[in-house]
């Protein structure tokens, strides 16, 4: 249970430190882990970018404080990370539905937000199929952005939206979906929406190539509609998977889904037997 007990050991570091300043970075490098995967992990498990959860737990506790103590509001929002009165009026408002100074009327009402506990629950054994398997490095054709952790879940639907109005899709179909932090010590990470490269075929404007080196990559089918079957297999990844895994190690700062071709598929990619993989380079300890 290493990657629980990681996980664990991550939001009471976040809790003891709650009000000095603290970044992903800080907590992963605690609970040695890379910041890369630890963000992905801590998102799977918990429900909450790491971003997110430190913000809200600060939220939460500055609203007890405004009630409990006669407190400044300028020194509660440099206590908690805010620069000034109005970045910290404008975050409490949004968390809450009501202003600092309204917080401290009789009778208001204000959300809390407890701090998370892990439980391991015990349901017999389980079966996820995955494989061991060597790749050499290959080459892909594909449009890139940057997208920040916190943000991505949101952001990469809506990337691959605007590729296929825009019609970026005749000359990338997007079999390849590619998550790349090289230093898996970002805020951010590159995505690139991809197909293999054809050397014979000139490269589009405002496309780029990028080779994938060779890895030993764990692979992980997922059968069914999307995006349901490809999100039910990253949660299980880092839920069941990842705390049992012993023989092996993240290798790398990569992260691919691979997808069939919906034309295969009565229904496409909401078929019920719509094919789509995702890639994680391993590494034996």
């Amino acid at each position: 249970m290493e990657w629980m007990k990681a996980v664990g050991d991550a939001i009471d570091y976040i809790e003891t430190h709650i009000t000095e300043e603290l970044s992903t970075e800080a907590v992963a490098r605690h609970v040695c882990i890379s910041p890369f995967y630890f963000q992905k992990g801590f998102g799977m498990l918990c429900g909450y970018t790491v971003s997110e959860y430190i913000r809200n737990r600060r939220l939460a506790l500055a609203g007890g404080e405004l009630t409990a103590s006669d407190v400044k509001i300028i020194d509660l929002a440099l206590r908690y990370g805010y620069d000034s009165p109005d970045s910290f009026t404008k975050a409490f408002t949004r968390f809450h539905g009501i202003t600092p100074s309204m917080a401290r009327k009789e009778g208001v009402t204000l959300k809390s937000f407890a701090p998370l506990k892990l439980t391991i629950s015990l349901k017999g054994g389980y079966l996820m199929d995955y494989r061991i398997t060597k790749k050499e490095s290959f080459t892909v054709l594909g449009v890139s952005r940057i997208f920040n952790y916190e943000n991505a879940r949101q952001d990469i639907p809506a990337f691959w939206k605007e590729h296929y109005a825009q019609e970026k899709c005749r000359y990338v179909e997007g079999r390849f979906g590619i998550n790349i932090d090289s230093s898996m010590g970002n805020e951010s990470f590159s995505y690139l929406i991809a197909d293999l490269y054809d050397p014979a075929t000139d490269i589009p404007k405002g496309f780029e190539v990028t080779t994938i080196p060779a890895f030993t990559w764990a692979v992980f089918p997922c059968i069914g509609p999307l995006p349901d079957a490809l999100q039910d297999v990253n949660t299980r990844i880092f839920s069941e998977w990842l705390p049992a895994l012993k023989e092996y190690k993240f290798a790398a700062g990569y992260c691919i889904e691979m997808y069939d071709q919906p034309e295969k598929y009565p229904k496409g990619t909401s078929d019920e037997n719509y094919r789509t993989e995702i890639w994680i380079p391993v590494a034996r300890k």
